[in-house]
């Protein structure tokens, strides 16, 4: 069953009683000369924090620093950072350059064994190995390699070959991923987001799609499959359609609390319908008593809350763990507009992790603590 987010839900949003993250100043960087955003945790099978070497092993989107910060997405590969409390160690490119059967490598999600051995990591490969000009296709891959602590060192053996776990079928899914070719305007098969649904222990992958047969540009969905008994994935329907609403809604991802399931996604203004209601930029979701649906939007509206007004893009990719975490990465901070210049985009740019927030859940009500 595909539940709908709805031009009626986002016209309700008021910026008058739109609960805002808090300001923050654009942080030092953690890697000099090195832009991250869009990062995951190292995660057990429930969602939580895997505790490695008295840590945290995180996934990060990584790039060299360019003039132009947009230029990141036509650069980005996976690196490992170990964090523990407010120190992070950088442990260097996850993969050997042309490991990956893409030109760039995009969100996913990383689940460890019970016994922590094994690491098996879902992702995005964008465009294809050795093309000349950057191209925006997505696939979804899934690789497994063992963990290696000893001590306070941290390794991986090598890295399985990366198979692809389903592709968009035409009919539910996009297949087209150029759309406008801007940022903002490709569509999406991406941000693969692993969850066991403890209600009957079967596995499932949440990620970023655009629908088939739309007749809006703005298609974006939330695409799901299910794993199989031989292990592979299923797709099936879209568990939620934003069509005629909203382009993008980005790394989807569901969390159980209290017996209920929170589905969040991350979305911006210049991605909603040009003919319609449009939200901040802010962390978004629906609830529902069963995964299967149906899904009602938290707080009547699906937006959990925005970026504050004075820096309305201060922080994006917002990720939900299941003890009301809220991890993101500062991307355009101090500014209350979107730069022309690059260079004055490069001077407010974060690119690194922004302040860590914290949810509080009642029934379908979600504010920050």
């Amino acid at each position: 069953m595909t539940s709908h987010w709805t031009a009626s839900h986002v016209a309700a949003i008021d910026p008058k009683t739109t609960p805002n993250a808090p300001l923050f100043s654009k942080p030092e960087p953690l890697l000099p000369g090195i832009d991250l955003w869009d990062y995951w945790p190292v995660q057990e099978e429930d969602g939580s924090q895997a505790i490695i070497a008295g840590g945290t092993l995180f996934i990060l989107l990584s790039a060299p620093v360019q003039l132009d910060p947009d230029a990141r997405h036509g650069m980005a590969r996976l690196r490992l950072m170990h964090r523990t409390r407010d120190r992070w160690r950088d442990l260097g490119l996850l993969f050997e350059a042309d490991f990956s059967p893409g030109s760039r490598e995009w969100s996913g999600s990383a689940i460890i064994s019970p016994d922590h051995g094994v690491v098996t990591l879902y992702y995005t490969v964008a465009g294809t190995r050795g093309e000349d000009v950057v191209s925006f296709g997505q696939r979804l891959f899934q690789t497994q390699a063992d963990l290696i602590v000893e001590g306070d060192a941290i390794a991986f053996s090598a890295w399985s070959q990366p198979t692809e776990m389903l592709v968009p079928d035409g009919m539910h899914y996009e297949r087209d991923m150029v759309g406008g070719g801007a940022i903002g305007t490709i569509k999406a098969f991406r941000d693969p987001a692993f969850f066991r649904d403890p209600a009957d222990d079967a596995a499932y992958i949440f990620f970023a799609a655009s629908l088939a047969q739309s007749k809006s540009f703005w298609n974006g969905a939330v695409g799901v499959a299910r794993r199989t008994q031989d292990g592979l994935w299923d797709a099936l329907p879209p568990l939620i359609s934003a069509d005629g609403v909203n382009n993008e809604l980005e790394r989807p991802h569901v969390i159980v609390h209290d017996g209920r399931y929170y589905l969040f996604w991350s979305t911006q203004r210049k991605v909603f319908a040009d003919n319609g209601p449009a939200g901040p930029n802010g962390l978004y979701g629906m609830t529902s008593d069963r995964l299967a649906g149906p899904w009602r939007p938290i707080n009547g509206t699906g937006l959990a809350f925005a970026n504050p007004p004075e820096a309305p893009f201060q922080a994006y990719s917002w990720f939900v763990l299941p003890d009301l975490t809220v991890q993101s990465f500062a991307d355009v901070t101090g500014l209350s507009r979107l730069p022309a210049d690059p260079t004055e985009a490069r001077r407010h740019f974060g690119g690194s992790p922004a302040p860590e927030l914290r949810l509080k859940i009642q029934g379908d009500r979600v504010w920050l603590a």
